[in-house]
């Protein structure tokens, strides 16, 4: 399981990846996936793993940062993708 964090804009995305930098919860810059980006007007996300996520709320909740979603999905990472041997 993934969790993205979206947003309606990367402004959005990069200051709240700083946050959770900051604070020492591990995420990631990552495209938004299409199937959960529905209406968010941001292509960008942050990328959390569930033992963060609850983590990265409370640091949302504390600092008040805007963000438009947090959503679920099953991890689809491939982990042999670009590999072409």
């Amino acid at each position: 399981m993934r969790y993205y964090i979206l947003f309606e804009n990367y402004e959005q995305a990069l200051a709240l990846h700083d946050l959770l930098d900051r604070a020492g919860v591990e995420n990631r810059i990552a495209p938004a996936p299409a199937s959960i980006r529905v209406n968010a007007g941001c292509g960008v996300s942050l990328l959390v793993t569930p033992e963060w996520i609850e983590r990265a709320r409370a640091v949302i909740e504390e600092t008040k940062a805007a963000y438009y979603d947090i959503a679920s999905l099953q991890n689809e990472l491939k982990p042999k993708r670009d590999r072409y041997c």
